[in-house]
């Protein structure tokens, strides 16, 4: 029976990942965040001094990426350790967006991302999943934001820990991250010509996943 695949797509701090866990809580679909994949690359990259395209690409057959789902909820391990909790920096979120221009590394996780998709009913968000891991999705929704709503969201998100950065660098971190993700060789950041635009810089988070959830349920009718 084929399985139900869901593309989200969108830049750096548009709420992705937890819209896509929400609504796939609603259906009883396995939410898989491609992003987390790449931040346990970046966060590898910083933990073994290998942060040059080069080494990381030395480095990639070494690399085991696991994803566990617990209930639903999805859990990353990076060499057989747990590491959902220690991917969400500024400075991992950083260097996943640089081993992401990485061939190696978009190959290795293409494959895995792909076999997960053909297993199970999903909603996969990212930065290529309908242009390029599930160009035959059965529905593409591209999410974004300003780069200043999204940065206002990560710093209420990061400002109760110790080491919080301030709005300013974080807004600048976006805008950095979002000149990489766009401007790569390889699957850049873009809207598919059939995803679904939506901008939620104006928009409550249960909005936008109501509206998420009646464009599937519209679609799968």
């Amino acid at each position: 029976m084929k399985k139900i695949n869901i593309a989200i797509d969108g830049p750096s701090g548009a709420g992705k990942s937890s819209i896509s866990k929400a609504v796939a809580e609603e259906l009883g679909f396995i939410h898989v965040d491609t992003g987390a994949m790449y931040r346990a690359i970046g966060l590898y990259a910083l933990q073994n001094d290998c942060t040059a395209p080069e080494k990381i690409t030395e480095k990639i057959h070494e690399i085991i990426i696991e994803l566990k789902f617990i209930n639903g909820m999805q859990r990353v391990l990076l060499c057989g350790e747990d590491v959902t909790d220690y991917i969400r920096s500024p400075e991992v979120s950083m260097m996943a967006s640089n081993v992401s221009a990485v061939p190696a590394v978009r190959a290795y996780l293409l494959d895995l991302q792909k076999k997960i998709a053909l297993e199970n009913n999903i909603i996969m968000d990212g930065r290529d999943i309908g242009s390029v891991v599930l160009p035959n999705a059965d529905l593409k929704i591209f999410l974004t934001a300003s780069p200043e709503e999204r940065a206002s969201r990560r710093y209420l998100e990061l400002n109760e820990k110790p080491d919080c950065p301030s709005y300013e660098e974080i807004l600048k971190d976006i805008r950095q991250r979002d000149k990489n993700d766009m401007n790569r060789e390889i699957a850049p950041l873009c809207q598919a010509e059939d995803a679904i635009l939506i901008d939620s810089s104006n928009m409550g988070f249960h909005e936008v996943v109501e509206h998420i959830q009646a464009l599937i349920q519209e679609k799968l009718n």
